[in-house]
């Protein structure tokens, strides 16, 4: 089993968004049963909020709920639990690495960084207002992180 944990500052915008946006794709392709997907949050700030109604409504749009998800904190046990840690931004990426001590097993990334542009960041639409950019960002990256795992 392929375990992904998608990781933003609060976890209601872009990590629940991938999170729901990748765990569609491997329905879709019927492989959903070989991988665990969730998503946390670096800070405390939103922890126990529902994801973000911007995220909703764009979500809602391709026909994919986000119900029962509630923002939650990653841990330094997520790093021994998951294969894939991928941050949506430098900034996730350096607290990512502040809350596991060491990636001494480079499961620490960027999504974007599988596709053609690597290194770049998933704007976080909590500033933008764009959803629309957010969302297709991030079926680019599931798309080509998908790829990259085989599927």
């Amino acid at each position: 089993m392929i375990k992904i944990l998608f990781i933003c500052h609060g976890n209601i915008c872009r990590s629940p968004m991938a999170e729901f946006i990748m765990k569609d794709m491997v329905q879709k392709a019927g492989v959903a049963d070989d991988f665990l997907i969730a998503s946390a949050a670096t800070s405390a700030e939103e922890i126990g909020n529902p994801v973000h109604r911007g995220t909703r409504t764009r979500l809602a749009r391709e026909g994919i709920s986000t119900a029962g998800k509630y923002a939650r904190q990653m841990t330094r046990r997520d790093y021994e639990e998951y294969d894939y840690l991928i941050g949506m931004d430098r900034w996730n990426l350096r607290s990512m690495e502040r809350i596991v001590g060491s990636d001494r097993e480079g499961k620490l990334s960027l999504l974007l960084d599988y596709t053609d542009r690597a290194g770049d960041e998933i704007a976080d639409p909590w500033y933008t207002g764009n959803f629309d950019e957010t969302y297709d960002d991030i079926v680019e990256g599931c798309s080509a992180l998908l790829k990259k795992l085989g599927y």
